[in-house]
């Protein structure tokens, strides 16, 4: 099941992220704005926007959220690959995404560190010049 959901959801959202999906989409919207005249404004013909753009949008929230899962575990694995291949990386990175909200901002803070340190490094190198 989880396979053939992945299969279905990978094809609508190459499909339904394109630009010819859009135009269509931004065709259906103007027919049904001027149809709104022949229709009176009728409760009926807002009723079927409505409930057409409430069906649609609650579909493709499942279809971009597993596409979303799918990319982030794709780019993690990827970086947890890449921690592996440095000897000198940490292997405590891997699998970040598993930590509290407290680790994640001590870890944050330890980088903003580096990243000062290195600014400094830098602006003095350019001082000396």
């Amino acid at each position: 099941m989880n396979e053939f959901f992945h299969k279905i959801a990978h094809r609508f959202s190459e499909i339904l992220g394109s630009a010819w999906a859009f135009f269509f989409a931004l065709s259906i919207i103007i027919l049904w704005a001027l149809s709104g005249p022949l229709f009176d404004y009728s409760d009926r013909w807002q009723l079927f926007v409505n409930t057409g753009t409430t069906i649609m949008t609650f579909l493709l929230v499942f279809l971009i959220q597993n596409t979303q899962n799918r990319d982030s575990k794709a780019i993690h694995l990827k970086l947890d690959e890449l921690i592996r291949a440095l000897k000198s990386a940490r292997d405590s990175m891997v699998d970040l995404e598993d930590l509290e909200d407290h680790e994640l901002d001590k870890i944050q803070k330890e980088f903003e560190l580096l990243r000062e340190k290195a600014l400094n490094v830098q602006n003095k190198r350019k001082s000396n010049r």
